[in-house]
């Protein structure tokens, strides 16, 4: 058997979950990634890493069928409906959302099977791997529960037909007939909370529970212009890749999907990047959602003090979704990775790195929550006080960059726009609020950035701003700088800047971060356009005035998307989601560049 034959598309899922961790669902009703009780828990299910060891959930028509998935509308609820000669069933799968009055972690994931018309026989499996595959287990049988223990967790399957055991997983044959229905929960048991089966009536309850959560959540967006149905599955799936407990939102719910099929560019991204914040607080709070913004701010202003300073700055790059600093990167050596893309990672140690941008993004996520959410405390200003003055003395130092490269340290204009942006966005604060600052050492530091990326980074050459001092290659991230307002979008220096990304590194209305040739990152191979740029890019030419070009780019972007509005990191030359998925990175970017044409078009 092929390589590939033994693995789905990455586009080919869809995402359920609970607000503490997700499960990634097969269009052929396999559930191939699960991690639990938490996003970056070691996974149960990690057969989208392994066919082989990884473990799956398998759920599924017995006879040959034509498959469909779709989401409930408004909501996180995912269907999978297969379509036989003998008639059509469908799988409903969701997650219900515990709240923390009734909270009882037991993650609770139901799999509720129906057949509409005729019938059809369906067969299950589950088969977990607990720990990646490296942690043993033991079955055992407890009344109308089959559970599964491992050293540091345990799970019951209940089901409401029969199930047999298949050496250490478990296994059901049957049949339904047009009406009828099976339900299969698989709990996370263990301290205080037991197996419990799922009755027809319970699961149908619980079905309408979570609709009713999904659709009332969705409510509260103000969004009402043009591309509303990819807006609106943008923010659900922002919502979906929150973890409650502390409001951390986390890159991408997956690890070491592949930038690159057979290539080394495979990384943990469940975790939460500080780069994230300002695009996550502008997309929600411009939508509407301004408890999620707040509860992220908050995760993030607790971060941000000076005690933990070290050789990377006061701010890490990068933090559990806890808030643990500590998240040492490991290969796991024993899993082939997808379609054979090894090494599988666990853990990421681009969090040691120094990406000074990453404090023009915390501080512009503080001002746009001041202004548009709630006014900051003295305490958080006091942290941006503290934070504003270690940039004024350390902006002007190579480092790892927003790419996270691994082929030394440089001086990036990326770095050095974002701490302009830090500078700026808190003098910005202290003038409109009358807050305390040190004001003239602040616009001295600001406007020295300002006059060191015009003269330096400008590429008399390229007729364009570059990557970094002392070569002229060009970044996808220097679109940022009319988005961040360093520069007038009709500036003529930004027009002919505009125009060089669009003729070396736009592919029909797609867009590369770099060249890795002409500028090596430490890494082999070649990967896939950026989603995220393709995004920026609409929203520069928006702001450049160009809206026919935008608004094409915009809506080709948007046909790239998997069939249920999702994307993942990457897009290959072949048009192939790649990378982590879904990454929460391209659906701030999607929203953002959606509200500002819309507004454009008028």
């Amino acid at each position: 058997m092929s390589e590939k034959s033994r693995y789905l598309a990455i586009s080919e899922h869809g995402l359920i979950g609970d607000l503490r961790t997700v499960a990634l669902v097969g269009t052929d009703g396999t559930i191939d990634w699960y991690c639990c009780p938490a996003f970056d828990a070691p996974s149960v299910f990690a057969s989208i890493l392994d066919a082989d060891r990884g473990g799956s959930f398998e759920l599924a028509a017995a006879v040959p069928a034509k498959t469909k998935q779709f989401y409930f509308p408004d909501t996180n609820v995912l269907i999978t409906r297969f379509f036989t000669e003998d008639g059509v069933g469908e799988i409903q799968d969701f997650m219900p959302v515990e709240d923390e009055l009734h909270r009882t972690d037991r993650h609770r994931l139901i799999r509720r099977v129906l057949c509409v018309r005729g019938s059809i026989p369906f067969r299950a499996r589950v088969a977990p791997r607990f720990d990646y595959g490296r942690q043993p287990y033991t079955l055992r049988t407890a009344g109308d529960a089959a559970v599964f223990e491992s050293g540091s967790l345990s799970l019951a399957l209940t089901a409401t037909v029969p199930v047999e055991r298949d050496g250490q997983d478990v296994r059901a044959d049957f049949k339904l007939r047009e009406g009828e229905s099976a339900v299969f929960a698989l709990d996370h048991v263990g301290s205080g909370v037991e197996p419990q089966a799922c009755p027809h009536a319970e699961a149908e309850q619980q079905f309408g529970a979570t609709v009713a959560f999904w659709r009332r959540w969705l409510s509260a967006s103000r969004y009402r212009g043009r591309w509303r149905e990819m807006v609106h599955r943008s923010a659900l799936t922002l919502k979906l890749l929150t973890y409650v407990p502390t409001g951390a939102i986390v890159a991408a719910p997956t690890t070491s999907l592949p930038e690159r099929i057979g290539g080394e560019r495979n990384w943990d991204y469940r975790y939460v990047w500080v780069r994230d914040a300002a695009f996550c607080v502008y997309a929600l709070l411009r939508l509407g959602f301004t408890g999620e913004a707040e509860a992220f701010m908050t995760f993030l202003t607790e971060r941000a003090n000076l005690c933990c300073s070290g050789s990377s700055g006061p701010l890490q790059v990068m933090y559990g979704i806890d808030g643990r600093t500590d998240l040492p990167e490991h290969e796991l050596t024993h899993l082939e990775g997808y379609e054979g893309s090894a090494p599988v990672r666990i853990g990421n140690a681009a969090a040691d790195q120094l990406q000074l941008d990453i404090y023009g993004a915390l501080i512009d996520s503080v001002y746009l929550y001041d202004k548009w959410g709630r006014p900051i405390s003295s305490d958080q200003w006091d942290r941006v006080c503290e934070l504003v003055d270690w940039v004024c003395d350390n902006w002007d130092q190579p480092d790892e960059g927003v790419w996270e490269t691994r082929g030394g340290r440089k001086n990036f204009l990326y770095s050095r726009l974002m701490c302009w942006v830090a500078i700026e966005r808190a003098i910005r604060m202290a003038n409109r609020r009358g807050l305390p600052a040190e004001l003239p050492r602040w616009r001295e530091a600001r406007d020295t950035v300002y006059r060191r990326i015009m003269t330096r980074f400008w590429s008399p050459t390229r007729h364009a701003f570059v990557q970094h001092e002392g070569e002229d290659v060009l970044d996808a991230a220097v679109l940022m700088m009319p988005l961040a307002k360093f520069i007038s979008p009709t500036d003529p220096k930004w027009l002919s800047t505009l125009d060089a990304l669009g003729a070396d590194l736009v592919s029909d209305s797609l867009v590369y971060r770099y060249d890795p040739q002409a500028s090596p990152d430490g890494l082999r191979g070649e990967e896939g356009t950026f989603s995220m740029c393709s995004f920026w890019y609409v929203e520069a030419l928006t702001r450049a005035g160009r809206l026919d070009e935008a608004r094409l780019a915009f809506e080709k972007m948007l046909t790239y998307a998997n069939h249920l509005g999702l994307y993942a990191e990457e897009i290959s030359r072949t048009g192939e989601q790649q990378g982590n998925f879904p990454q929460a990175f391209t659906h701030l970017a999607l929203i953002s560049a959606a509200f500002n044409l819309d507004r454009a078009l008028g």
